[in-house]
């Protein structure tokens, strides 16, 4: 046990000296990488169904159902289970569909001139105008529609090739204003052991005016034509963003931030994560529209996700990927490119893994992979490896003897113990004329003085022993079994 013991401790040892020269790089700063695969666009329709009874004359029923649009934006992944964090405006509509939905047939069914909105109006014609209050909301005993609303969200993540149908998710939890933050959960579990790319989360909002950050949303359904977009933004004065959102303000002055985010909410890119260029986490989420282009913080994102009893967390593809775009954003693209492949095995639609694997193996073993360069030096370099393999080798060496040394301290010395004679017995009953007689060749014999050469005799019998061993001899014995010395007679 002692000897396993000191082995182990050698290689332990000497591990940890070979991984010396290849110490891991810290993370890159700055990059969106570590977010987009995790970005998703999210479209919202109000599902109507509706019945009209029209009985001004012969009875009716006149069904019709629609799909009426409410709210689209990006969203972004935060559990490998495809959970979402987005925002409450294309998650909740908050008009009234069924009153939407009375203009509409009725303008379809009567041919009346009547606006389809969300508002309700009058007719000139009495028997018509009575009919249609009787089809707004709230339904009552005299209605004459009968209209089921239910919302129809749908997920379209960042794969390729593109998904054409996404898949369902219903809002488990909201904030109370159009702007406030939604969680989105699957409508049935995501295909996949390993589930989901995911963005991680940022401990806080910066605190400094002027903190770069990066914004990245789709501006519409993912495909072909249709990559994600990314903006570089810079926050404005205030520690976090609360309710009212943070500000964004070029402290160059050369660009109006509120006003070119604004034009890019209103275009798809609300509620895209804001990305810190520390260390590429999530800060918080993009709101607001028109001229007016704000951040909620992600106090507010940790906020509803812990009411919503969500736990955002990475998962496998994200530990693999995050590994292989350290090795790339450090220009070791050799030792990037099988990370990025083992993130498509993971998840074969990862756009973003797959562009950098792209670029990975068109730099790979040329003049910017710092890898080849690294092995090119290791020759000639100032600090080469020989000195770690003779270290690694002399700690072997010595775990080696020092397992030796307590073995050796805990064997007992078989060949200096002087052997021992074996205890007086019976007389050996041999034949006298069969002459079995033992003959052993020993390494030393030990003579007994003249003086000393006698037979011990007992007085009520004629026993012998060996002259020259002391053992016990029988009768009909002419050599000493053991020693081998000639009896005297």
């Amino acid at each position: 046990m002692a000897r396993l013991t000191a082995l182990a401790g050698g290689i332990a040892a000497a591990l940890v000296l070979t991984a010396l020269p290849v110490a891991a790089h810290e993370h890159p700063s700055g990059i969106t990488d570590l977010v987009s695969p995790a970005v998703v666009r999210v479209e919202a329709v109000s599902h109507v169904e509706i019945t009209l009874l029209d009985h001004l004359g012969e009875l009716k029923h006149v069904e019709r159902s629609y799909d009426i649009p409410f709210g689209s934006g990006t969203g972004t992944v935060v559990n490998p289970d495809g959970t979402i964090v987005g925002l409450r405006r294309f998650a909740v509509n908050d008009n009234d569909v069924a009153i939407y939905a009375a203009n509409k047939i009725f303008a379809e069914h009567h041919k009346v001139k009547l606006p389809v909105d969300y508002e309700k109006h009058k007719l000139s014609d009495d028997q018509l105008n009575r009919h249609l209050q009787a089809c707004y909301p709230p339904k009552s005993d005299t209605a004459t529609c009968i209209i089921n609303v239910t919302p129809d969200i749908t997920a379209f993540p960042n794969v390729s090739p593109a998904s054409t149908e996404g898949f369902k998710v219903k809002c488990i939890k909201a904030g109370p204003d159009p702007d406030s933050p939604a969680v989105l959960v699957p409508v049935t579990p995501v295909a996949g052991g390993v589930g989901m790319p995911t963005a991680p989360l940022a401990d806080k909002v910066p605190d400094q005016v002027g903190a770069p950050t990066n914004i990245a949303g789709f501006l519409g359904r993912p495909g072909p034509n249709v990559q994600h977009t990314v903006e570089i933004a810079h926050l404005s004065k205030g520690g976090g963003a609360g309710e009212s959102g943070r500000p964004f303000a070029d402290p160059e002055k050369k660009v109006d931030e509120p006003v070119k985010l604004g034009a890019l909410a209103d275009k798809g890119l609300v509620g895209a994560p804001v990305i810190g260029d520390k260390n590429g986490h999530v800060v918080g989420l993009l709101v607001g529209g028109g001229k007016e282009g704000k951040m909620i913080g992600v106090r507010e994102i940790t906020g509803i996700l812990s009411q919503a009893k969500v736990v955002p967390r990475r998962g496998p593809i994200d530990t693999a990927f995050e590994a292989a775009l350290t090795r790339y954003h450090t220009k070791y693209y050799t030792d990037a490119a099988p990370g990025f492949q083992r993130v498509l095995e993971l998840y074969p639609g990862n756009v973003v893994a797959a562009g950098l694997l792209k670029t990975s193996l068109a730099k790979r073993g040329g003049p910017e992979d710092q890898g080849t360069k690294r092995a090119a030096a290791e020759p000639t370099g100032s600090t080469p490896l020989w000195p770690f393999i003779v270290a690694a080798a002399i700690l072997f060496l010595a775990a080696g003897g020092g397992a030796y040394l307590l073995w050796r301290r805990r064997t007992p010395d078989q060949s200096t113990a002087l052997p021992q004679p074996l205890a007086a017995g019976p007389p050996l009953d041999l034949d006298d004329g069969a002459n079995q007689t033992v003959v052993v060749r020993r390494s030393q014999s030990f003579h007994v003085a003249p003086q000393q050469q006698q037979v011990m005799t007992a007085p009520d019998s004629a026993i012998k022993y060996c002259t020259s061993c002391g053992m016990r001899l029988g009768q009909a014995h002419r050599f000493c079994g053991y020693c081998g010395h000639p009896i005297e007679t």
